[in-house]
């Protein structure tokens, strides 16, 4: 650690200047034995704040923001009775103003000099959060350093969003308790943001000087308005005279379009999320708080460069999948998913990791999400992994995007004992896009040329995707 920002110095990095307006009112410490309230006093005097919490409503680029911030510099930025009706007060008030949170950490937890009392209010802060979160309305988290205890296991993980400060340490308890009521010192590093960034429990570790762009992308996709889209509709049909075998075969290239592609060439404003949150991470399923040209939304997609023999889409892929899914639906986002897999892992692991259940469940999700939703099947749609992103109100593919239920090759050896009929099998399956569009299980195919890059054909699907967005809520798709 460099440095330790105050609550404050933090608030004026973050706010816009000026723009701070404080909605806290003086705490009354006349119900406190005489010595704590000596405690206190020193507390605030060395601090230089009355309490180790901070609220109030600013503006981040304009945008207005309620603000909740530990000062760790007042009893280890421990929480009080005083404390968490403030945090809770001020997440109420932001819900009834409908407007979003952000909420910093820096905390050992509940302040022991008030004991179970003050503990119990953790369940008050996480009653108002959820709340929060019910409406509609982001929460996003910095955790900083420290942050453990109870803080970190109520309203620091509660977060729609939630990064962390280089180099701090979270955890449920610090170190030093944990080691002096087991016996056994954790290892290094368990307990640091970088590794907890790498285990899918936070989605990234952001520098101080770094988070006031963050929550300003947060921000302009949670709270701003659609805009209308810049990028250029692709005009025609497919040709639909390129055989099923040759598109298989070009999905398969090295330089062929991916979710990565889209999200570089056709979205704006891309905040990248991590993991389950749960203490899973699988970089073949990339998720992201964006605009599709000009459109905010969600984006899931199967990423093809994370994809190989070597490293499948595993369940855990899936699971980040339906977090995604949850998002949306939660904070009233469109959900674009999209469709890019040679197929899900094949293993034990897979098999006890309940990859079946998951994909399973990530079907349901989707077949029962009230906002607006699209799937995009971008290149290779093989199995059950590429089904678990499919099922959406509205399908769109590229032309030579591909669905079936085995890869070729794999379906010639259950059909002819051999993997020599796998092109002669892909035309039979009807497995090409514009069968799909045939049969009525894909609304759009978009026309790809002889002579596309894969920004191009990037370019191309974001528009098609803003245009069906756009419509959605023009129509007033439940959300």
């Amino acid at each position: 650690m460099t440095r330790r920002w105050t609550a404050r110095e933090l608030l004026d990095l973050v706010l816009d200047a000026g723009s701070l307006e404080s909605w806290d009112a003086p705490v009354d410490t006349s119900g406190h034995p005489d010595d704590y309230r000596a405690v206190l006093a020193a507390a605030a005097e060395k601090a230089g704040t009355d309490e180790s919490v901070l609220t109030g409503r600013g503006t981040v680029r304009g945008r207005p923001v309620v603000v909740v911030a530990n000062e760790f510099r007042f009893l280890g930025g421990s929480i009080g009775r005083a404390a968490a009706q403030r945090i809770a007060a001020a997440v109420r008030r932001a819900t009834a103003e409908r407007l979003p949170v952000l909420a910093t950490t820096a905390s050992g937890g509940t302040r022991m000099q008030e004991g179970t009392p003050a503990f119990l209010q953790m369940v008050e802060i996480s009653r108002a959060v959820m709340a929060h979160r019910d409406a509609g309305l982001p929460y996003l988290v910095y955790l900083r350093h420290p942050t453990t205890g109870g803080v970190y296991a109520s309203w620091g993980s509660l977060g729609h969003l939630t990064v962390a400060e280089p180099g701090a340490l979270i955890g449920f308890l610090g170190p030093r308790v944990v080691e002096a009521l087991t016996g056994t010192a954790l290892p290094d590093g368990v307990q640091s943001a970088e590794n907890l960034a790498a285990k899918g429990v936070i989605d990234g570790v952001v520098a101080p000087e770094h988070l006031p762009a963050l929550v300003e992308r947060a921000l302009a996709v949670l709270v701003d308005p659609p805009a209308p889209s810049g990028l250029p509709r692709r005009r025609g049909e497919p040709s639909g005279t390129t055989s099923a075998w040759d598109s298989v075969r070009r999905t398969r290239a090295e330089d062929r379009v991916g979710v990565r592609d889209l999200l570089r060439y056709g979205a704006s404003g891309t905040v990248r999320l991590s993991g389950t949150d749960e203490g899973e991470r699988d970089e073949s399923m990339l998720v992201a708080l964006t605009r599709l040209g000009g459109q905010p939304c969600v984006v899931v997609g199967q990423d093809r460069t994370r994809q190989s023999a070597a490293a499948p889409m595993g369940p855990a892929a899936l699971r980040v999948a339906r977090r995604a899914m949850g998002l949306a639906q939660e904070l009233r986002l469109p959900l674009v998913a999209v469709v890019d897999t040679p197929g899900a892992e094949l293993s034990r692991a897979a098999e006890e990791g309940a990859l079946a259940g998951e994909i399973a469940r990530c079907i349901a999700e989707l077949t029962r999400m009230t906002v607006p939703t699209l799937s995009v099947i971008l290149g290779q749609g093989c199995g059950g992994g590429a089904l678990a992103l499919l099922p959406a109100q509205t399908v769109l593919a590229a032309e030579h995007a591909w669905l079936s239920p085995l890869p070729p090759e794999g379906a010639s050896v259950i059909v002819h004992g051999d993997t020599t009929h796998a092109a002669e099998l892909a035309e039979a399956q009807h497995v090409r896009a514009v069968d799909l569009l045939a049969e009525g299980a894909v609304q759009h195919v978009v026309p790809e040329r002889d002579d596309d890059t894969a920004r191009d054909v990037a370019v191309a699907v974001a528009a098609e995707c803003a245009a069906v967005l756009a419509a959605a809520g023009a129509a007033g798709t439940p959300g």
